[in-house]
């Protein structure tokens, strides 16, 4: 490293660490101070955010996405709906992420269930009866 150092002095960094086969990356990180990676307190120890919507608040929302006048629209739709009425509760993007944490993001009105087709077997019995 000091010979690298040395020589780069003289016919300049990028030539000096071709001729020596040693990176320039590892060069010009040697010439920084090490920054020690900063370590996070885990998320369970942390205080809620002041802007965090609080447990009632919540619930009310998930009554209104559960209600019978929104329960088969899209977040959006809803906030859209809710804004014509002179509300707010909330983005569309938290009301997706509260049914998330619920398991409810997916299509949620009724959807039929098709039975399986069962392709029809055909038997026969005697020559050209079948023919496929």
């Amino acid at each position: 490293m000091s010979i690298t150092k040395e020589l780069s002095a003289q016919i300049g960094i990028s030539s000096a660490c071709r001729s020596l086969s040693f990176p320039r990356a590892t060069f010009y990180r040697s010439r920084k101070p090490s920054q020690q990676p900063r370590i996070r307190a885990p998320r369970a120890s942390r205080r809620p955010s002041p802007r965090a919507l609080t447990e009632p608040e919540r619930a009310e929302i998930l009554s209104v996405l559960h209600s019978q006048e929104f329960g088969d629209r899209a977040p959006a739709a809803v906030h859209a709906a809710l804004l014509d009425q002179g509300r707010y509760l909330c983005s569309p993007r938290t009301m997706y992420r509260l049914l998330a944490e619920h398991g409810e993001v997916r299509e949620r009105r009724n959807q039929l269930t098709h039975p399986h087709y069962q392709p029809p077997e055909l038997l026969a019995t005697a020559p050209n009866q079948v023919w496929s």
